[in-house]
């Protein structure tokens, strides 16, 4: 049910592809505490993405989940700024984050939603 989708103006090499996206669905499921089967990461690279009028690197993160607690974003920023350095050589000033947390009707999953 977690999704973070990252959209970058870096090119990731074939090479380091699958290693950042192991990295970055234990970033979720360890920030979430949610199991990693059901962690989905998506990633574009090489995206036509500009910050402040310069094509340098730069990051748009969206994180979605159900019951994402607000009060812990600020610490999830932080997490995920790390993830972007350290994976993807963005410096934090170049990466923004949405925060999602949808109602459990507006999120599908096996044919169903999470609606109780």
């Amino acid at each position: 049910m977690p999704l973070l989708s990252i959209v970058t103006n870096v090119t990731v090499s074939q090479e380091s592809r699958e290693e950042i996206l192991v990295a970055a669905s234990t970033t979720v499921s360890e920030m979430l505490g949610k199991p990693k089967k059901y962690v989905m990461v998506h990633l574009v690279d090489g995206a036509a993405l500009r910050l402040g009028g310069s094509g340098d690197p730069a990051c748009l993160m969206r994180l979605k989940s159900l019951g994402l607690p607000e009060e812990n974003t600020k610490v999830f920023s932080s997490k995920l700024c790390d993830f972007a350095d350290g994976h993807l050589g963005i410096d934090s000033d170049r990466t923004y984050i949405e925060f999602v947390n949808p109602p459990r009707h507006m999120w599908g999953y096996d044919r169903r939603t999470f609606q109780r």
